[in-house]
């Protein structure tokens, strides 16, 4: 009786060596196929194929969806940084070069320069958008040349007459590069309503009857 008991025990311990040697499952239902196994081994000695990595030929294209999955589980995608906003001083500088191209931009360089050419480079530009938004209104003449020209509106105007103005000089060329900043309106500084402005040294009676915007320098401004 030991004997045939021992055959029944080698046989199943043969049984169950074989079934972890080969990675078979123990049940599997007549319908459903075995799952392939994967050893570690299979890993190490499989080719590394591009496509199956997601790689791409365009690498800035790779950069741009990377994601990186915290500890919860949930992918954080990281966007490329947008680019700084270049400051006034950036801008004149990359218009350095800038010539007066037609009437209406001589008369605009010509308010900034003879209105504002002490100020700071924020003093200049706000000038400009008074002008500017005057030419927008509908309620001031729609040009910039008649703007300017415009009876007892800008001090520097002799009975519509622009002076002439030393063009060689550097405060010339800075205000040909803010009224090319403020016609393109790469940056604004003012709201679109200011149409008005006075030097801080005087007091007019009109100042009282408009809401104070900012002041900037020697200048204050009104909508």
């Amino acid at each position: 009786m030991i004997q045939p008991v021992r055959a029944a025990a080698f046989a199943a311990a043969a049984f169950l060596l074989t079934f972890a040697l080969d990675g078979s499952p123990l049940l599997a239902s007549p319908d459903e196929a075995a799952a392939p196994t994967a050893r570690f081994f299979d890993h190490g000695e499989a080719a590394a194929d591009g496509s199956d990595l997601g790689l791409n030929a365009d690498l800035s294209q790779s950069v741009q969806r990377l994601a990186i999955a915290p500890a919860g589980g949930h992918s954080e995608s990281f966007a490329a940084p947008e680019p700084a906003r270049r400051s006034l001083a950036e801008l004149v500088v990359d218009h350095a070069g800038a010539t007066v191209s037609d009437a209406e931009q001589h008369c605009l360089v010509s308010a900034v320069y003879f209105e504002a050419r002490g100020e700071s480079l924020e003093g200049q530009l706000a000038v400009a958008e008074v002008v500017l938004n005057r030419s927008r209104s509908g309620r001031y003449p729609a040009t910039i040349c008649a703007v300017v020209r415009q009876p007892a509106q800008f001090s520097f105007v002799r009975r519509g007459v622009i002076p002439g103005a030393d063009q060689n000089c550097e405060a010339w060329r800075r205000a040909v590069a803010i009224a090319r900043i403020a016609a393109e309106r790469q940056t604004r500084l003012l709201p679109e309503n200011v149409l008005w402005y006075h030097a801080n040294y005087v007091s007019p009676g009109w100042g009282r009857r408009l809401a104070r915007n900012t002041r900037i320098g020697a200048h204050i401004f009104y909508s």
